[in-house]
C-alpha cells in the first residue's frame, strides 16, 4: 500500500543520508551545499521553508527548552513543537508535529490498530476525546533543507493517512493489514 511504501521510502532516504560518503577525488575545498545553508534545528528555518511552500507559521509560545509553532495553510492547521532547544530557542534536538482530528473519534482499539500498522505516524486521543496524529524526528547539526523537506513530506503522508483513517477506520485498517 501507498502508506507503507511512503514510510519505507522515507526510512530508506534517512538511512542513505547516514551512509558514509566516498572520498573526494580533488583536493580543492567543496562548495557549500545550498541545503546546508539552512539549519533545520532552528524553528526560524521551519518557518521560512513553510512560508516558501505557501503556509504560514508563527512562534505560538516558548516554554523552557521548547518552541511551539502554529502552522496554517490552505488545507491544514497543525502545530510543530521543537524540543531540547538552547536558551535562544535554536539548536533544537527534536521536532514533534501534531494535528487534531474532527469530532466523532474512532475507538481506542482502532487508534491502537493504526499505530500497529504505521512506521512513522502515531495516533492518540486527547483528554476531550479527539483523535490526533503525530510525527516526530530527531534533528542533527549536519542536516539542512533537504532533510527538513523530507520530514515535512513524511508529515504530509501522516496527515493523508490520518484523514483516510478518520473517514473509514474499519476500511482503512482492513487495507493496512
Amino acid at each position: 500500500m501507498i502508506r507503507k511504501a511512503l514510510a519505507l521510502a522515507v526510512v530508506a532516504a534517512a538511512c542513505m543520508g547516514a551512509a558514509p560518503k566516498p572520498a573526494a577525488r580533488a583536493a580543492k575545498p567543496a562548495a557549500a551545499s545550498p541545503s546546508r545553508a539552512l539549519d533545520n534545528r532552528d524553528p526560524a528555518s521551519m518557518i521560512a521553508v513553510l512560508s516558501a511552500l505557501g503556509a504560514e507559521a508563527t512562534v505560538a509560545r516558548r516554554d523552557g527548552d521548547a518552541v511551539f509553532l502554529a502552522v496554517t495553510s490552505a488545507t491544514e492547521v497543525f502545530s510543530a513543537q521543537f524540543a531540547g532547544c538552547d536558551a535562544q530557542g535554536r539548536g533544537c534536538q527534536a521536532v514533534l508535529f501534531d494535528r487534531q482530528g474532527e469530532e466523532g473519534a474512532p475507538t481506542l482499539a482502532q487508534l491502537n490498530a493504526f499505530n500497529q500498522t504505521s512506521v512513522m505516524c502515531r495516533l492518540y486521543q486527547d483528554r476531550s476525546g479527539r483523535p490526533h496524529v503525530q510525527y516526530s524526528a530527531l534533528l542533527f547539526p549536519k542536516d539542512g533543507r533537504d532533510e527538513l523537506v523530507m520530514h515535512l513530506n513524511a508529515w504530509r503522508g501522516c496527515i493523508a493517512d490520518f484523514n483516510a483513517f478518520l473517514k473509514d477506520p474499519a476500511g482503512f485498517l482492513a487495507g493496512a493489514a
